[in-house]
């Protein structure tokens, strides 16, 4: 069964209760037992935004549930740069490298990308990156 990396964007609307297309998503594919994946980058933005200790507990506990992919970090940096650039060279500029290293971890572990950023659009037109789009 593929793997879903879900991004912040779609994390952030889930924890805070907002119903987007990408968050009832996130809700069907867990309870389909779809395997939901995280890497740390996107561990680390969820954590940074939580406010309250009791809170940032909770959510930890909760976000080691999921499976977290793993790769070498120069290998994931070599790979979010060579993202980043081949984008500039077609004009487009990715406004935050942490969306770089989230789509390479996506290709490098071959799993689809459930998000609510548009700068992933963009990354995946001028790459391999697999987007999961909620259908209507």
């Amino acid at each position: 069964m593929t793997k879903v990396l879900v991004d912040t964007t779609v994390w952030i609307d889930a924890l805070n209760g907002h119903d987007t297309q990408q968050t009832l998503l996130l809700k069907q594919l867990i309870d389909d037992d779809v395997p939901v994946v995280l890497c740390p980058v996107i561990v680390q933005e969820i954590l940074q935004g939580i406010r309250a200790d009791k809170d940032f507990i909770i959510v930890k506990d909760s976000l080691s549930g999921f499976e977290l992919l793993d790769i070498d970090a120069l290998e994931a940096a070599y790979g979010a740069a060579a993202l980043y650039r081949n984008a500039r060279k077609h004009g487009i500029t990715i406004r935050k490298s942490n969306d770089c290293l989230i789509a390479f971890y996506a290709i490098f572990c071959n799993t689809l990308l459930l998000h609510n950023d548009e700068d992933f659009n963009k990354i995946a037109q001028y790459s391999t990156l697999k987007i999961l789009t909620p259908t209507l």
